[in-house]
């Protein structure tokens, strides 16, 4: 008769967690893009064989407690200034592979310069951002990501141009830049875009070994809580009105 130990094999373990992941419990909400991002950013690293050389950089936000989960060397940055709390480590441990892990509230609001002046000035870092269009952490307040149309708490009615201005696309801008080397827009809701934004973190990690510049890994993401929605329903939305507006793909690889 098979048993069950026969069939334990590496190529089985589907579910199998990389060690590079603490056995912290996440207090991310159901559905909650973070988790994703957390364990394949944590198989890059291990898959990369970097555990040791990397040094994360984690502002004020949802991911805020990301040091509890993945079991590297870190950085707390007060809000928005990740990109400046990276460029002083690099330069000063250049041989470290560096990188920021933030929210759209933080890179794109109060972090809006030193995201920019950093790219600007090609650091030779990664920075991943995550783009769920909200505040997640602090009520469900209206981003600089929000689309038109999108309800907040602070516009429970939508987002509109007239009153609230233009939602910003941040990896266009970033992409313009003379600094940066690879920009690109990726998402986690299927197995086929999670092995996309994999390869994604891979090749901003070899950029950075290479000495290219900066660069910048978008996740568009969900937000179940702060969006009223179940996970299911949230996944769906941003497809519906996410990817329209924030397009998927690479917007500059060189």
């Amino acid at each position: 008769m098979l048993e069950i130990n026969d069939i334990i094999k590496p190529e089985n373990l589907v579910y199998g967690k990389t060690p590079v992941l603490t056995d912290s419990v996440m207090h991310y909400c159901p559905g909650c893009s973070h988790g994703v991002v957390h364990k394949i950013l944590a198989q890059v690293i291990e898959e990369m064989g970097i555990q040791e050389q990397t040094i994360g950089v984690a502002p004020v936000g949802c991911a805020v407690f990301a040091y509890n989960y993945i079991d590297i060397d870190w950085h707390e940055a007060a809000h928005g200034r990740a990109p400046a709390v990276a460029t002083g480590i690099k330069r000063l441990l250049p041989e470290k592979m560096v990188f920021t892990y933030q929210g759209d509230g933080d890179l794109a609001a109060i972090g809006t310069a030193e995201t920019i002046h950093a790219c600007n000035r090609g650091e030779n870092i990664v920075i991943i951002f995550i783009n769920n269009g909200i505040y997640g952490m602090t009520g469900g307040q209206m981003a600089p990501t929000t689309i038109e149309g999108m309800p907040a708490s602070t516009c429970p009615f939508g987002r509109t141009p007239e009153r609230d201005g233009y939602p910003l696309k941040m990896s266009e801008i970033l992409a313009t830049l003379p600094g940066t080397c690879y920009v690109t827009r990726q998402a986690v809701h299927t197995a086929a875009h999670v092995r996309k934004t994999k390869k994604a973190l891979v090749k901003a990690f070899e950029n950075q070994k290479m000495r290219k510049g900066t660069s910048i890994v978008e996740v568009v993401s969900t937000c179940s809580s702060g969006w009223k929605m179940t996970p299911v329903n949230a996944n769906k939305w941003m497809v519906d009105n996410m990817f329209p507006f924030y397009k998927l793909g690479d917007l500059k690889n060189e």
